[in-house]
């Protein structure tokens, strides 16, 4: 049982129990343990994220050398079947070019297109202290930003 709920006989045999300053005084005794205790335990697990996020950085490097890799005998053997079909190797190398110009070309403008989104423009204009943004107002900024949950 706790010393802060059981009562206490006092010498004349009544019972007795602590006082507010006693019941304030026990808790702050205990509570640098308390505290040590969650700060030890949060410790323990930011050490163990970090090498768990180390770990996945470095297969994500892996995984990326084996994509690329993969992505180069793809490309050398659409490169084999086009010379296999009749084109020049001049020809061929022009299409795989061109392919990824274009493939280049749509990945900047993806990007370009998601930028405003680091700006957390909705939390922004929740946090201000101006008056507040008409719903199609704040819809017509953000239609040009495309929704992307993965």
């Amino acid at each position: 049982m706790s010393r802060f709920t059981d009562a206490s006989s006092s010498p004349s045999g009544e019972d007795r129990r602590p006082s507010f300053g006693a019941l304030i005084g026990g808790l702050l005794s205990e509570l640098p343990g308390l505290v040590s205790d969650r700060v030890e335990l949060l410790s323990l697990e930011l050490q163990r994220a970090g090498l768990a996020l180390l770990h996945m950085a470095v297969l994500g490097m892996a995984l990326t050398v084996l994509g690329m890799a993969g992505w180069l005998l793809v490309w050398a053997l659409l490169i084999h079947g086009m010379v296999a079909a009749g084109l020049t190797w001049a020809m061929a190398l022009g299409v795989a070019l061109l392919a990824h110009v274009l493939l280049g070309w749509w990945a900047v403008n993806r990007i370009r297109r998601l930028i405003p989104t680091l700006g957390l423009p909705a939390t922004r204009r929740q946090l201000m202290f101006r008056a507040p943004t008409p719903p199609e107002e704040a819809l017509d900024e953000e239609l040009h930003v495309p929704y992307t949950a993965h």
